[in-house]
Parts: structure tokens; C-alpha cells; sequence
């Protein structure tokens, strides 16, 4: 590394390599009112298993050590396939946003590769007012276009009070269902939840372009970054990562422009100078990995200082495909985010299913 300095490694949560809850995956972090740490996470049998299982754990010494407090609603686990990703609003409450998908039978599959589409689903959000310890029921966000949701960022609540969040949309399992792919959606509302409003944070001029694992953050400027991993829907090849900037608090996004960076996801955190914190990951194109870069984007260009990989992984799937979207049950690692700590250090997680082991792993950073 040049630009970052590792601190420190090792696990948020760490699985057995069998078991009911064998995969640990969408890692995402928040700061608490009393100076700790919550990871949300979600468990499951196997990747691509419709059973997914919210957790959260907590760390009070700055995401060394970690201790498990369980599942946020383990009275829906026979009902709904749920995952979701934690944020803290400028009053330190907490926010959960995510999907979740009804469960027809034990053990289904919530992906199909005929149409290369996520059985139907719905948004939800969740409030915390106590460090995530206890947290509301979740309240169903209206999707305002037909498809199911592919949705791991977090929800950002801007110091004005707007709530934001993204999802991609995505097929379901019915052949006959148009799905309009070639956008990310931003979702907004001034309310608390009790209306939405959308539109396109990403918008790609050519139909086999799409959008998955995107983000949207409130710079200290005030302007918004949304970003996207921007792939071929069609053979599953990735152009560089997409960005959008809106000024006006989502209302209107400024043209869809190229990162310039050609990786698998993307996750973003605001600094306090204007710049932001951009993670992904790598399985194909280089040194396979997660990356960090830090931007200062504008409207044309997206201002990449540094990019630097910060962990290496053994493998990239599991049993040694390529590592396209289309083979995402297959991945070994992935889903990476980062967070800024009170002390000026970074902590990055993700999950990973590595000959070393496998879970929520953690890497604290200084730049």
C-alpha cells in the first residue's frame, strides 16, 4: 500500500463452514451515540438461498473485537427472506434499508438463471433510537416500477432531513415481465417514510447496460454522489463503475458519467473535505481483492487521488468460474463497504468465503 496503512484484520463474524447459517454476506457499519460500532450482516444456508437472516454485532473498542448480539427480527425469519444495511442519521438514530422476499418453501432458490431475475421482492425501512439494540417493525417502501429490487447500500438521511436511498432494478422469475434495467432509482422522501417520490440517480443510453450493488451519500457540500456497477446484462461484462452528482438534494441528477475505475460494485462514505471514500471489489481485472480509492468527483470527471487494494483474497469464487455477474452464487468474497471512524481511521468490511476462513471480515485503515 501507498496512500493506506493497515492497522489491523480479522472478523466481525466468523461461520463454520456448515451448518444452518454457513455464509455470512453485506456487511455494512454505523457509529453509535455511546462511541461503539454496529455491523449488520445477514446469514444464510448458501448463497442463493432464499433465507436470508439480518444480525447485528457491535464493537466498543474502535471494530477490534466484536461481540454478537443476534438477529434483529428473528420473529419473520420463517416468513420473509430479509437483508438490509444499517446508517445513522445526522440525530444518531439508526436506519435499516433493504429488500425482502416472501418464502414459499424451505430451501428455494431466490434467483433464477432462465431469467437471470430475483423472485419478487419489496424495499423496507427500520428505525433504531437505541444504538440498534431494539428496532422497529419494517415499513414497506412502494417499488414505483415493475421488477424486483437488488438493493445492499444504505439509506442516507441528508442534514436537511430528506431520506435517500437506490435500487437497482431487476427481473423476477416471470418471463413476461419488462423490467426497465438501464437505470439505478433513487427513491426520496421528505416525511419520514410516509411518501416516496423517484427518479433515475443512473440513467445508460444503450438497453443491455445495468446497474447492481449501488450507493448514494451526501457529500459535506451538500451535493449527493450516487454510484453503480455498470455491466452487460446480456454476456455479463463490466464497463468502468458509473457515477451521478445531483445538487439540489435529488430532485435532478446530473448526466450519468464513467469512473473511470472497472470493478464489481461500489460503496461510498463522505469525508469532512468535500472528498469521498470509494470501495469495491476486484475478481477480475488485476489483482483480485477489494479496492479503496479516495475522489473528490464532479460533474465530469470523477477526481480518483488514490486507488489502492487494501485486501487480497485467495480465491475469487468458490469453484473457479470467472467471476461475471452471472456466476454471483459462485463468488468467494464480496460486498465491501467502509466506514470513517471518530479517530480519523477507516474500518472496511466484507464478507468472504476464503481457504482461511470465512465470514464478515474486517480491515482498520489509517490514510
Amino acid at each position: 500500500m501507498g496512500r493506506f496503512t493497515k492497522l489491523a484484520e480479522g472478523f466481525v463474524s466468523q461461520r463454520e463452514a456448515a451448518g444452518p447459517t454457513a455464509v455470512a454476506a453485506m456487511s455494512r457499519c454505523a457509529l453509535t451515540r455511546d462511541g461503539g460500532i454496529v455491523c449488520s450482516y445477514i446469514v444464510q444456508s448458501k448463497l442463493g438461498v432464499n433465507d436470508f437472516k439480518p444480525m447485528i454485532s457491535r464493537s466498543q473498542d474502535g471494530g477490534l473485537t466484536w461481540v454478537e448480539q443476534g438477529f434483529i427480527w428473528p420473529h419473520l425469519h420463517e416468513r420473509f427472506s430479509s437483508s438490509c444495511a444499517i446508517s445513522r442519521a445526522p440525530n444518531g438514530d439508526l436506519h435499516a434499508y433493504g429488500k425482502r422476499t416472501l418464502i414459499d418453501r424451505p430451501g428455494e432458490s431466490a434467483w433464477s438463471d432462465a431469467t437471470q431475475g430475483l423472485k419478487q421482492n419489496e424495499l423496507y425501512w427500520a428505525r433504531s433510537t437505541d444504538d440498534g439494540r431494539s428496532w422497529s417493525e419494517p415499513k414497506v417502501i412502494p417499488m414505483p416500477i415493475a421488477g424486483s429490487a437488488e438493493a445492499p447500500g444504505a439509506m442516507t438521511i441528508t442534514r436537511s432531513g430528506r431520506w435517500l436511498c437506490c435500487y437497482a432494478p431487476y427481473n423476477t422469475f416471470d418471463p413476461k415481465l419488462k423490467v426497465d434495467r438501464s437505470q439505478v432509482v433513487c427513491l426520496r422522501s421528505d416525511d419520514e417514510g410516509k411518501s416516496w417520490k423517484h427518479n433515475s440517480m443512473i440513467r445508460f443510453d444503450s438497453p443491455d447496460s445495468t446497474g447492481a450493488e449501488s450507493w448514494v451519500i451526501e457529500l459535506s457540500d451538500g451535493r449527493l454522489l450516487g454510484t453503480t456497477w455498470h455491466l452487460n446484462q446480456k454476456d455479463s461484462t463490466d464497463h468502468p463503475n458509473a457515477y451521478a452528482i445531483s445538487t439540489d438534494g435529488g430532485e435532478t441528477w446530473k448526466p450519468t458519467r464513467s469512473t473511470g475505475i472497472l470493478g464489481q460494485s461500489t460503496a461510498l462514505a463522505a469525508l469532512p473535505d468535500g472528498r469521498a471514500l470509494f470501495i469495491y471489489n476486484q475478481r477480475k481485472h488485476g489483482e483480485v481483492g477489494v479496492y479503496l480509492a479516495v475522489v473528490k468527483p464532479d460533474e465530469s470527471d470523477f477526481g480518483v487521488q488514490a486507488n489502492e487494494i487494501i485486501w487480497s483474497a485467495e480465491t475469487r469464487t468458490q469453484s473457479g468460474t470467472s467471476g461475471g455477474h452471472t456466476q454471483w452464487t459462485d463468488f468467494s468474497f464480496g460486498e465491501p463497504s467502509v466506514t470513517l471512524l471518530p479517530d480519523n481511521t477507516l474500518l472496511a468490511t466484507l464478507w468472504c468465503i476464503q481457504p482461511s476462513g470465512q465470514g464478515i471480515r474486517f480491515v482498520k485503515l489509517k490514510i
